[in-house]
C-alpha cells in the first residue's frame, strides 16, 4: 500500500513537472509572438490589436494595456500628422499672400530709384530697402518651395543624365554670380562623362541651393568636385561642394534639419532652409546627402546612383 502511495506521488510530481515545463514553453512562445507583433507595429505601421492565445489572466491584462497604449500612440501620431499638414498649408498660404504686396513694394522702390533726384543719404537708404526686399523675397520663396516639397507625394520619374556635362554647364551659367562674389572656384570633375539617375529640374534646384550656400560663406575660393564611389548598395556618383568653415561649433549631424540654424546661419540673411530643401530634393530622387568637417572645411556631399 505504501509503495502505491509513493508511486502515485512520484507520478503526480512528474506530471506536475511536465505541466509546468509545457506551460513555461507555451508562455515563452506567446511572449515571442507578442514581441514580433510589436516589431511589426513599429516598423511596418501594423494596424492590428494584440491577441493572447494562451489563457492567463496576467498575460491577458498585459496585452490589454499594450493595446490601450498602441491606440493612444496612434491617436497622437494621427494628431501630429494633421497638425503638420495644417502647418505646411499655413506656411504655403502665408508665403503666397506675402508675395503680392512685396512685389508691389519692390516695384515702387525701383520706380523711385530710377526717377532719381535724391541726395546721397536718401539714395543709400533706398538701395538698402531694395536689398532687404530682395532678401525677404528669397526667404518667402524658400518657405513656399519647402511647403510644396513636403506636401508633394507624387513619384518622380528619373532619367539618365550626363552629370559631368550638366555640372560643368551649371558652373558656366553661374559664372557671373561667382565673379560678382569675387570667388575663384576649383573644379574637379571626372575625365569621362558619368551618367546618373535623376530628375534634371530637381537636380538643378539642388545645385542652385548648394551653390548659394557655399558662396555665402566661402572666402576667395570654393571647391566643386565629382567622383565615383563603390558602396555595398552599388556604385554611386558623389557631387561635393566645399568651402572654408569659420564656425567650428557647426553640428553636421543636424545641418539638414528644418529647425537647425548654426551660428553662420544666424549671422546671415536667409532662413537656413537651403540645405533642408536639398535633402527633400535628394529624397525625391533616391539620392543621399551628408556633410563632414575636415581640416577647417565644410563639405556637402550628394550621392546619386550610377546609371549603367
Amino acid at each position: 500500500m505504501r509503495d502505491i502511495i509513493y508511486i502515485t506521488i512520484i507520478v503526480v510530481l512528474v506530471a506536475l513537472f511536465f505541466f509546468l515545463l509545457l506551460w513555461r514553453i507555451s508562455m515563452r512562445r506567446e511572449l515571442q509572438r507578442l514581441t514580433k507583433e510589436l516589431i511589426h507595429t513599429k516598423e511596418q505601421n501594423y494596424n492590428r490589436q494584440l491577441t493572447v492565445s494562451l489563457f492567463d489572466r496576467n498575460l491577458t491584462e498585459f496585452a490589454v494595456q499594450i493595446n490601450d497604449n498602441l491606440d493612444y500612440q496612434k491617436h497622437l501620431k494621427l494628431k501630429a500628422e494633421q497638425m503638420e499638414v495644417k502647418l505646411r498649408q499655413s506656411i504655403s498660404d502665408i508665403a503666397h499672400d506675402l508675395r503680392t504686396p512685396l512685389t508691389v513694394i519692390r516695384g515702387n522702390l525701383q520706380q523711385l530709384y530710377r526717377k532719381g533726384g535724391f541726395d546721397n543719404k536718401s539714395e543709400e537708404y533706398l538701395v538698402r530697402c531694395l536689398d532687404k526686399t530682395q532678401v525677404v523675397s528669397h526667404m518667402i520663396d524658400e518657405f513656399f518651395e519647402m511647403s510644396l516639397l513636403e506636401s508633394d507625394t507624387a513619384k518622380v520619374e528619373l532619367e539618365r543624365i550626363d552629370a559631368t556635362k550638366l555640372l560643368m554647364q551649371f558652373i558656366i551659367d553661374h559664372e557671373e554670380l561667382i565673379r560678382e562674389k569675387q570667388l575663384v572656384p576649383e573644379i574637379s570633375l571626372t575625365e569621362q562623362s558619368v551618367m546618373i539617375l535623376a530628375d534634371k529640374q530637381l537636380l538643378l534646384r539642388m545645385l542652385t541651393n548648394l551653390l548659394n550656400n557655399v558662396i555665402k560663406y566661402a572666402k576667395e575660393t570654393f571647391l566643386v568636385s565629382m567622383e565615383q564611389l563603390q558602396k555595398e548598395e552599388g556604385k554611386y556618383v558623389r557631387i561635393t561642394f566645399s568651402n572654408v568653415l569659420e564656425d567650428s561649433n557647426l553640428d553636421v549631424e543636424q545641418l539638414f534639419e528644418r529647425t537647425y540654424r548654426g551660428n553662420e546661419a544666424r549671422h546671415g540673411t536667409g532662413t537656413g532652409l537651403g540645405l533642408y530643401i536639398v535633402k527633400l530634393l535628394a529624397i525625391k530622387q533616391g539620392a543621399l546627402v551628408c556633410a563632414e568637417k575636415e581640416e577647417g572645411k565644410l563639405s556637402i556631399h550628394v550621392d546619386f546612383y550610377l546609371s549603367s
